[in-house]
């Protein structure tokens, strides 16, 4: 037998240490927005939040893959993350059954899952969406400033903010809200400029109107913030600490 080459010996020991390696964790940005008769309304604001995200992902060890394309909801392809981020999507957001099919089944199986503002906009007649995201938007008041509170600050998206900071957005309103939901972010609708104020808020709203929430009820590793309207949003410092911590814990790894 003839004798193994350094070179080649040390090769092997770092293939074989390189196949030992989890494989690095993914995430799909998924960023779908459709028109119709009820909504034609079209956020600027995805590639932002993409860009964004990228840059999260190279600087905390994630890869992202971004996408407006349902075909890529198959249970074969959606095996590859650890958190769908649905940002900005709106009215539909599958084409088919067995794309939707697939989506459940990740939810079930305990995939993440990160809705950002507009995402309660979407799929709003599939019950197990809006259950899943935890609320279906209404409507909102005009894009204003607003005191937001931080409700929770011991999770990883709000640890380390302000425990009140004001915020200039579309304060988002939804007509049915999880019941299991935790909310993290809160505002006060009296203080919000709104003529339609006698419509609404009803009775899930007080004086605490939630903003951002988690739901891990059965297993889930859900989060939804209203917060960024604005495409600028996505290079505040305060709006982009907020997305790590919950791109993380959806992943699994901020506790």
């Amino acid at each position: 037998m003839k004798p193994i080459s350094l070179v080649c010996l040390i090769a092997s020991v770092l293939a074989g240490a390189a196949a030992a390696q989890p494989a690095a964790k993914r995430i799909l940005v998924y960023t779908r927005q459709t028109v119709s008769a009820a909504s034609s309304y079209i956020h600027d604001n995805a590639p932002s939040s993409v860009e964004a995200i990228r840059k999260l992902g190279a600087a905390n060890g994630f890869a992202v893959d971004a996408s407006e394309d349902p075909a890529v909801f198959t249970e074969a392809n959606l095996k590859r993350y650890q958190a769908l981020v649905f940002s900005n999507t709106h009215n539909e957001a599958f084409q088919t059954e067995a794309q939707r099919q697939a989506f459940q089944k990740y939810i079930q199986g305990g995939g993440g899952f990160v809705g950002l503002h507009a995402a309660t906009t979407t799929e709003r007649d599939w019950p197990f969406f809006t259950s899943t995201i935890g609320g279906r938007f209404v409507r909102h008041p005009k894009l204003q400033k607003f005191v937001v509170r931080v409700q929770d600050a011991g999770h990883p998206a709000t640890r380390g903010l302000p425990a009140t900071f004001e915020w200039e957005d579309e304060c988002y309103m939804h007509e049915w809200l999880n019941p299991n939901m935790h909310p993290l972010l809160v505002a006060d609708p009296t203080k919000l400029e709104d003529p339609d104020r006698a419509k609404f808020p009803n009775d899930l709203l007080g004086h605490a109107l939630p903003l951002a929430w988690t739901i891990t009820n059965n297993g889930q590793r859900v989060f939804y913030s209203a917060l960024g309207h604005k495409k600028e949003h996505y290079s505040d410092p305060l709006l982009v600490k907020h997305i790590l911590g919950a791109i993380q814990w959806a992943m699994g790894e901020g506790k």
